[in-house]
């Protein structure tokens, strides 16, 4: 079974979503621009969403 190798680091990952996640820079970052911009436009989903990212960010990579 082949590995698959991550293209962006999680620690930065979380940096962003801690400092910007509200405005969906961590999304972007992961090269997720529709729900980048989705986060912008409501305040992470008015703070669900973003609160939600914490757990999934190790698994957008």
């Amino acid at each position: 079974m082949q590995q698959q190798k991550e293209t962006h680091l999680t620690p930065i990952g979380y940096l962003l979503w801690f400092f910007g996640g509200i405005f969906g820079y961590h999304r972007f970052y992961y090269g997720r621009q529709l729900t980048g911009l989705l986060w912008m436009l409501t305040a992470g989903l008015l703070l669900i969403g973003w609160i939600v990212d914490a757990f999934l960010i190790p698994g957008m990579n």
